[in-house]
């Protein structure tokens, strides 16, 4: 009997092993690196089949009561998956919010969007793009002068002499010599340039943060409508917005928010810009209890309720379903799926100017709304709550 027993315990982990080898590598590509949690509270994650994390090094623990160690994710708490960096940290807490908002920024220089043809004597040319400038360059200043305005430009432009720019192209910095072109059709010096300063636009609050007295927006960055790139901020404002309405979303052909910029005081500051929202100081602290972020391994699929405003300047609660969470992206975290009737009815689901209305689900702020799917507008992505403070903090 015992010889029989053996034999089929053999013959069933010839049959599960391949299978469960199969599921380490494919959570090993989707779980994420580092994870984050209270201090004295074991890794718990959320997945089909049982993980457990096992700590390969010491807590090492710090003066600001976090703290570092490493962990193996093993699948039934036996096959190696992969080795997570772990943190500890004290709960986070903020305030949900929903609200609607403007944003005004003044850019860190002026923008390269487009190139247009002057008439020079010799025939049609374009000096900036012979230059080697390309859309979405930062010009940053012309000889020993700093560029703040697109007036600044055209007043150096307007010698005809030779222009040293120093242009920011991602994160290079470059040196470039850009000479007028004098415009047969205009009598005057042109560069062929289409630049831009400055942008507005309206958002969605997240969320303000009480201990560090800032708020967080949009989830996403703001980036020039023309070239698609995040604008580097100089200077900016939050100003309250009244929502008059919304234009329906449906089928390849999304949605928006109407609304208008109230006449009064900008309510804060906008500080940055960075790929997980817009982030600022308020004159005054907002209305509403703070509650506890959820770190990322404790958001689930499932029920939720997004916060947003579709009329006037009071968000109100809508039901809606996450349907799939990714670890690895710094951004796409969740997709979630209105369920919502009533916002179903009013909107078609998510429409532009909702991007950074917040997530809660168990009583945790898990994340934000950031994009819609034009193909179906009741469907969009949203980003990890954790991840926007994280990049809050840095």
């Amino acid at each position: 009997m015992l010889t029989i027993f053996k034999k089929i315990t053999a013959v069933l982990a010839a049959l599960l092993l391949p299978g469960t080898a199969a599921a380490a590598l494919w959570y090993s590509a989707r779980l994420a690196d580092s994870y984050t949690a209270p201090p004295g509270h074991s890794l718990a994650l959320h997945t089909a089949l049982p993980i457990r994390a096992v700590p390969v090094t010491p807590l090492v623990q710090t003066a600001a009561a976090s703290g570092m160690q490493t962990a193996q994710l093993r699948l039934f708490g036996m096959i190696p998956i992969k080795t997570v960096n772990m943190q500890s940290a004290d709960t986070v807490w903020l305030v949900p919010s929903g609200e609607p908002f403007g944003c005004r920024m003044l850019m860190d220089g002026i923008m390269v969007i487009g190139f247009g043809e002057v008439f020079s004597p010799e025939g049609k040319c374009c000096p900036g793009a012979s230059c080697g400038l390309q859309e979405g360059d930062i010009i940053r200043s012309a000889g020993a002068q700093e560029i703040t305005c697109t007036e600044d430009f055209r007043e150096q432009a307007a010698s005809g002499e030779p222009m040293a720019l120093t242009v920011i192209r991602g994160e290079e910095a470059l040196d470039v010599t850009l000479e007028p072109a004098w415009s047969v059709t205009e009598q005057c010096w042109q560069t062929g340039l289409w630049v831009r300063d400055s942008t507005a636009g309206i958002g969605t609050m997240t969320f303000y943060d009480p201990a560090g007295q800032r708020f967080g927006g949009l989830g996403h960055p703001i980036c020039d409508p023309d070239t698609g790139m995040r604008i580097p901020l100089a200077s900016g404002e939050a100003d309250r917005v009244t929502v008059s309405g919304a234009v329906r979303g449906a089928a390849g052909a999304p949605g928006c928010l109407q609304g208008y910029f109230a006449a009064q005081s900008p309510i804060g500051t906008l500080e940055c810009n960075t790929g997980c929202g817009v982030f600022g100081t308020l004159a005054m602290q907002p209305a509403g209890e703070a509650i506890p972020m959820a770190w990322k391994q404790e958001v689930t699929q499932g029920d939720a309720v997004m916060l947003t405003t579709v009329e006037g300047s009071v968000p109100r609660p809508y039901t809606v379903r996450i349907e799939a969470i990714d670890y690895r992206s710094d951004t796409q975290n969740l997709v979630i799926e209105v369920t919502d009737p009533a916002l179903l009815e009013q909107t078609g689901g998510i429409v532009q100017g909702m991007s950074g209305s917040p997530l809660i689900q168990n009583g945790r702020l898990v994340g934000a709304v950031t994009h819609v799917f034009v193909r179906d507008p009741a469907r969009g992505y949203g980003v990890f709550a954790e991840n926007m403070v994280s990049s809050l903090l840095t």
